[in-house]
């Protein structure tokens, strides 16, 4: 019998990679050029909870698992015949938003732990801040579109500089650099100390709070006024350029890292969300992001103006409203880990199908206080209706049903905003909800969603729930209301 050939790898083969940054894991995944998957890798890293109310990552066992991602998604890309090595044209990036880091640009160590988005240590510093700002706590917002809140990197870095002396000595030496995740990513993958360059991209800009939404570039007032030395902040790029190229040092050397977006808005692109097109993301948190188009839309119901993505450096910028829900996925995790309800993250659909309702438990998951619509970081959580009838899987149910009901919230406040400004929807005359993250695999929770939304429709467009009744499957991934 003659030997089978062996099947000979592509010469032609083009292939693209895709870091993924998140809050709680990293994932290098590798795509061919049809788009689909030919490797990837994924790996969790630590949390650290140093205080009540207090998240931290550390930014060295970040880069590290960056780095074994990227070398085991290459392995089995290669093992599976794929000719990665010459085929690698571009590398993208995306990441977890408004998490802190100040490092020195000498030693490349960082000088204190990430601090991360949902940490709320800087509680006092709002306060102070909005008792001394004439405009309080919506000083900046006609500027940057984000109210103070411990929720973005400005505050962060304010505490940083007022609490850790390394970073202040740092500061005055001329060796410290600041960035979000991607900045950090971006410096040590380009070169580190040995001439790593030091950027952000818009997207990422512009949840500091320090962006000027209009200009694209940092806000010489709002520096001035909250004493943030220009100095050490990155450059600011668009989306879609041609950064850098990988170093030596890493799996993947030469490779141009051409795209960088954070997460939230990465996700938005990805859903092909034109103006009047929304999407929500159920990761650790829940986002939900408007595309406005070119038009920044000031909310006056408890949103964020932000830029959605701007696809080059000469390119038109889009723009968002975007409601922020700091506690989604989180909350399954807490179950599982803190609790001990259940040992994986799949098992909460099946104990909360196990009861029609969660027999009067509401569970409002303020961890760290309560993000959009609320602003209310002096929140705490809290799970309520608890009888003796109560079982696990009853606030297995609650915890799904938050997660609906915190986005239910928001949408309702975007529409508000929209009806107040003139609806904002796509040509079709649809406002369209797309969803996405690890959390819609549970359909339970999905459809729990539908129904939350289709309750708040019915209550705000009595006129159209027979139509919307009649159009409406058993579970719809992809929410399109018409004529609200």
């Amino acid at each position: 019998m003659s030997k089978k050939p062996e099947a000979s790898k592509k010469t032609d083969d083009v292939f693209v990679g895709s870091i993924d940054q998140g809050t709680t894991s990293t994932r290098f995944i590798i795509y061919d050029r049809s788009a689909r998957p030919i490797g990837s890798h994924q790996v969790e890293f630590t949390q650290f909870y140093p205080e009540a109310g207090w998240v931290e990552h550390d930014a060295m066992e970040i880069l590290e698992s960056v780095r074994v991602c990227m070398a085991k998604a290459l392995d089995k890309a290669t093992a599976d015949g794929h000719n990665v090595d010459s085929g690698l044209k571009a590398i993208g990036l995306t990441n977890q938003r408004e998490t802190t880091l100040v490092w020195s640009k000498s030693t490349g160590c960082p000088l204190y732990n990430a601090i991360v988005w949902m940490d709320v240590r800087t509680s006092s510093i709002c306060r102070k801040l909005e008792k001394e700002l004439s405009g309080g706590r919506t000083h900046f917002l006609e500027t940057c579109g984000l109210p103070i809140s411990t929720y973005f990197s400005a505050l962060k870095l304010l505490w940083l500089l007022e609490n850790v002396d390394k970073v202040k000595e740092a500061v005055k030496s001329g060796d410290a650099l600041f960035g979000t995740i991607d900045t950090w990513l971006i410096w040590n993958l380009t070169g580190g100390v040995k001439g790593g360059i030091h950027v952000t991209d818009v997207s990422n800009a512009s949840r500091t709070m320090l962006m000027n939404l209009k200009t694209l570039e940092w806000d010489n007032p709002t520096l001035k006024t909250l004493g943030i030395p220009a100095e050490f902040l990155p450059k600011i790029v668009s989306n879609s350029e041609i950064i850098g190229k990988i170093t030596t040092g890493w799996p993947i050397t030469g490779v141009p890292i051409s795209g960088c977006l954070g997460d939230q808005h990465a996700a938005m692109l990805g859903q092909a969300c034109r103006r009047g097109e929304a999407k929500s993301t159920y990761g650790t948190g829940a986002f939900i992001l408007l595309n406005t188009g070119e038009e920044i839309i000031r909310s006056t119901h408890g949103l964020l103006s932000t830029v959605a993505f701007k696809l080059g450096p000469k390119a038109p910028t889009n723009y968002a409203i975007e409601g922020s829900i700091a506690i989604a996925g989180a909350a399954v995790q807490w179950l599982r880990d803190s609790l001990g309800i259940i040992k994986s993250a799949k098992e909460i659909e099946d104990l909360a199908l196990q009861v029609e309702s969660t027999g009067g438990v509401y569970f409002v998951p303020a961890f760290n206080g309560l993000f959009a619509p609320w602003w209310r970081d002096d929140a705490r959580g809290v799970c309520i209706g608890i009888t003796r009838f109560t079982n696990k899987a009853h606030i297995c149910r609650a915890v799904l049903e938050s997660m609906a009901f915190q986005v239910k919230d928001v949408l309702d406040s975007m529409h508000k905003d929209a009806g107040e400004k003139g609806e904002v929807k796509n040509e079709k005359g649809e406002f369209l909800l797309r969803v996405d993250g690890g959390a819609t695999v549970n359909t339970l929770l999905m459809q729990i969603q539908v129904w939350a939304l289709f309750f708040f429709f019915c209550c705000s467009n009595l006129h159209y729930v027979a139509q919307f009744l009649s159009t409406l499957p058993p579970f719809h991934f992809c929410f399109s209301v018409h004529n609200l």
